[in-house]
């Protein structure tokens, strides 16, 4: 795996050590880029360490809610408002048009207890409205799409 810097690759080897002591085998790490995937109910949320600057990085947590909904104004309102509830992450529509939520913190600073309630807060809040979501406006929840596309195989 390649890093863009040290300072990427010293916070990717520091998270790798708090997703094995926070979910054990539930993480997995990629091989060929620094992210590390956690499956909870029915939501999968990838946890990447990316380059930000030359001397930081950023832990982005995201859990990819909704594939292929309907995004009617209804919908995308609904996703702002429910942003303003929210203490820790944001909804937001990929360039797929597929609906995720998403929360970043700072690489160097990160420990376990932040770490661990930022995946926390990603993993429920995508597991709590990817029913509530397809109900209304369509489209698949994460297990759905990786079932379709297990079958297509």
């Amino acid at each position: 795996m390649e890093f863009e810097s040290d300072v990427q690759k010293q916070v990717y080897e520091k998270v790798s050590g708090y997703m094995r002591d926070i979910f054990g085998e539930q993480a997995r790490a990629r091989p060929d880029r620094p992210v590390h995937l956690i499956q909870v109910g029915s939501t999968l949320t990838h946890v990447v360490v990316a380059p930000w600057g030359d001397d930081e990085s950023v832990v982005m947590v995201r859990a990819y809610v909704v594939y292929q909904a309907d995004l009617v104004p209804e919908l995308l309102l609904f996703l702002l408002k429910e942003n303003d509830s929210k203490r820790f992450g944001a909804f937001g529509v990929d360039r797929d048009g597929d609906i995720f939520f998403e929360h970043s913190i700072v690489g160097s600073t990160c420990d376990k207890a932040e770490l661990k309630a930022s995946v926390m807060a990603v993993v429920w809040t995508a597991d709590q409205y990817d029913e509530q979501i397809t109900q209304r406006w369509g489209g698949m929840r994460e297990v759905d799409r990786f079932e379709q596309m297990k079958a297509k195989q």
